[in-house]
């Protein structure tokens, strides 16, 4: 049997990367996913990919920092399928820069992206999962939302409360059988990540922190995830899980 047979997913940042590999894993899993990115070419590509597969799925060009944005996306969902079971939080970005060296419209940007629109779509989706009696969402936050990282202090402030608003709505949603727990992926390989996974040294620095001897797949990220928003999770909320590889176990 399928983990998500007769679920409606929202999977957003779908259109590369860890998200891709979510809303294909999804599909195949028997969602329907409503996919959803910034980049709607990238995004409507892996929506043909999963229909030609025999899967249900739309795409959605897609601000996530936006609120107009998030209430054409769940309005879309709703019409397309009538109601919303998952909502993955995937889109994020990256910002590489010490905090002296930070600007205020960078620190807004990476904030606006990684956080803001974790309550956004939060705000805009649980409704829905309360009408329905229940619903799972995860949360991608980072393993530097656990431990911080040097060289990256927006990036880390955003992850961290990524990591804290899941707790939040956890305790706040759970007597409405809404699960909420936030996955933290470590050195993963993935377009984001390409440069510096291909880079050998900086591939020997992620390497000495991990206790595995490699880094992950956006693929293991997306198995994690599908745990989480399936029964098999039925009675996990507010968890934070690691898919890093041991570095946090060090």
């Amino acid at each position: 049997m399928t983990r998500l047979s007769n679920k409606v997913a929202i999977v957003t940042g779908a259109g590369s990367g860890m998200g891709r590999e979510e809303a294909l894993l999804f599909a195949s899993q028997g969602a329907a996913v409503v996919a959803t990115d910034i980049n709607e070419t990238a995004v409507q590509a892996v929506v043909s990919e999963i229909v030609a597969s025999g899967g249900q799925a739309i795409a959605f060009g897609h601000n996530v920092a936006s609120e107009d944005e998030w209430v054409k996306v769940v309005e879309g969902a709703i019409a397309a399928y009538g109601r919303i079971d998952v909502l993955v939080n995937n889109a994020g970005i990256s910002l590489a820069i010490g905090l002296l060296d930070t600007t205020v419209e960078q620190w807004n940007k990476v904030m606006a992206i990684n956080l803001t629109s974790t309550f956004l779509g939060m705000k805009h989706v649980v409704p829905h999962m309360q009408a329905n009696k229940g619903g799972s969402i995860i949360n991608i936050s980072s393993i530097a939302g656990l431990t911080g990282s040097s060289g990256a202090g927006a990036y880390t402030a955003s992850k961290g409360g990524v990591r804290m608003l899941t707790k939040a709505a956890a305790a706040d949603f759970g007597k409405d059988n809404i699960r909420v727990n936030s996955v933290h992926p470590g050195y993963i390989e993935t377009p984001m990540s390409s440069e510096h996974v291909n880079n050998k040294q900086m591939l020997q620095w992620f390497l000495s922190q991990t206790a595995l001897p490699r880094v992950g797949q956006a693929s293991e990220v997306a198995q994690a995830v599908l745990f989480l928003a399936s029964d098999d999770a039925s009675y996990i909320t507010g968890v934070e899980l690691p898919v890093d590889g041991g570095v946090t176990a060090k």
